[in-house]
């Protein structure tokens, strides 16, 4: 089985970042306990100890196991997503399918036939999907099923598998962290934005963005983030990735933006639908799309910065 490369630099990292969710915990507790309505943080905190570990346990043995925690990962969004979003009873044969794909795109994955990859979901099940719905033989809500279904894939199996798309890249390319240093940065990036656009946002916040999508989000917090996390991403980035420290600023603004549209594009569809959580899996955090509505769009776009920089073409 191949391994996946840990160098010093990750281990660091990783050591760091366990601090310093000890000391947020620490703090979540303590004023959960001296302060009315905080006891929300502390119970988020507890779900996050439980991502954060079954993480870190996933990708420190190799890299079958981190591709299977990815695709179970994979499979649990679908599923919550079409839990979420109702479906017509005759296209269940046709969710079959769609739930089949999920082992099929990790084995491309898996075996390193990333060009199988990028056209499975975008190009083959793109005419597979409408092919199965028309050998049905219900047109009504026919159009509106389709692109629920096509969106369902796009987001929670294509998407989602960037995440181990990332085990594919040489470890030559980045000799500071690896393949798992960067998909340790862009994972901390996107956190850090989401977190640090939540602060200027709470403290600084008086001009909505988008009131009628997500009235909580103001062009001060956007900014503040945007600038912050760009500000991070120079200083981490020497450390777990071969980026230069303006193309790591670069990197850090394009996250921001990225992240954010991720955030009030899922906030849209929850509007659309009528609900306040994608799920209930996690405790405080609400559902799994819940806590990666940000990777979702920042996950595959660093991938392929990564990739243009370095000039790494399609691999088999």
């Amino acid at each position: 089985m191949e391994q996946i490369l840990l160098t010093n630099n990750v281990k660091l990292c990783i050591i760091i970042l366990y601090i310093v969710l000890f000391l947020i915990t620490l703090y979540a507790y303590i004023m959960s306990k001296v302060k009315e309505n905080s006891s929300n943080l502390f119970t988020r905190m507890k779900s996050f100890w439980i991502i954060v570990i079954l993480f870190t346990i996933a990708f420190m043995f190799n890299k079958l196991t981190a591709v299977f925690f990815i695709m179970l990962i994979s499979y649990l969004a679908l599923k919550e997503f079409f839990s979420m979003i109702p479906t017509r009873r005759s296209d269940r044969r046709v969710l079959l399918w769609a739930y089949l794909s999920i082992p099929i795109q990790f084995y491309f994955i898996y075996t390193n036939w990333i060009v199988m990859f990028y056209l499975f979901i975008p190009l083959y099940l793109f005419i597979l999907i409408p092919l199965r719905m028309v050998m049905v033989g219900d047109t009504e809500g026919f159009l509106k099923s389709c692109g629920i279904i096509h969106w369902a894939l796009m987001t929670c199996v294509y998407a989602i598998g960037y995440f181990a798309v990332y085990f594919s890249i040489p470890n030559e390319i980045n000799p500071q962290g690896g393949a798992l240093g960067l998909l340790l940065f862009i994972l901390i990036i996107t956190i850090s934005n989401d977190f640090m656009q939540y602060v200027f946002g709470k403290s600084m916040g008086k001009n909505k963005i988008t009131p009628n999508v997500s009235p909580n989000k103001t062009w001060e917090g956007f900014i503040g983030g945007a600038i912050s996390t760009a500000v991070l991403s120079m200083l981490i980035a020497p450390i777990l990735t071969p980026l230069s420290i303006i193309q790591a600023g670069i990197v850090g603004l394009i996250i921001a933006i990225a992240g954010f549209f991720g955030d009030i594009t899922m906030s849209a569809i929850k509007r659309d639908i009528g609900v306040k959580d994608t799920g209930a899996l996690l405790p405080g955090h609400g559902g799994i799309l819940d806590r990666l509505d940000s990777m979702i769009f920042t996950v595959p776009l660093f991938f392929h910065y990564i990739a243009y920089t370095n000039n790494i073409g399609i691999l088999h």
